[in-house]
């Protein structure tokens, strides 16, 4: 029996976790930051082609969204994908809230939340085969480019296990 080990596969790594994507959610992940968003979009009307209500709250407003953002950054959450899972970790420290392996997820849905819109965020929804919740990512920016980028690590950690599994096939036999 040989003692070689599998040969390897470039830029791959099945047995260390690699960071591939840190995220911090808006503060549209609390009711005080959805609530500034839905004051901040109310006034549909249009002037130069921007909102009225863009003109009017923004500014005096700024203190609240400032002081959630400083709030957020202490105790709230950062959102980690690694090229094996997804994970919520507290913003400073090194606490792990929670994790989903990237070979659960099935189905990943956007939600938009009321107030969310004006941040430019949403909700993600990370569902397993059978449709049960697995995680809920709160107000990310950009929730699309997140979510993509969440399925294209899945199918590559998929994709290199089944190599691995191949390889370590042929091994054995």
């Amino acid at each position: 029996m040989s003692s070689h080990k599998p040969q390897p596969i470039s830029g791959v790594s099945a047995d260390s976790e690699n960071l591939v994507m840190s995220v911090w959610p808006s503060i549209s992940a609390t009711g005080l930051g959805r609530g500034l968003g839905v004051l901040n979009d109310s006034i549909p009307i249009e002037i130069n082609g921007i909102k009225l209500s863009h003109l009017l709250f923004p500014l005096p407003l700024s203190p609240f969204a400032l002081f959630e953002y400083a709030r957020l950054k202490f105790v709230g959450d950062r959102y980690v994908l690694t090229n094996q899972s997804v994970q919520i970790w507290k913003s400073l420290g090194s606490r792990l809230v929670s994790q989903v392996s990237l070979s659960d997820i099935d189905q990943i849905d956007v939600e938009e939340l009321p107030g969310q819109a004006f941040y430019r965020a949403a909700d993600l929804v990370l569902l397993d085969a059978a449709g049960k919740l697995l995680m809920r990512l709160q107000a990310v920016p950009c929730a699309e480019v997140f979510r993509q980028t969440i399925i294209k690590a899945r199918d590559a950690h998929l994709q290199v296990g089944a190599s691995l599994a191949v390889i370590q096939a042929r091994q054995s036999a």
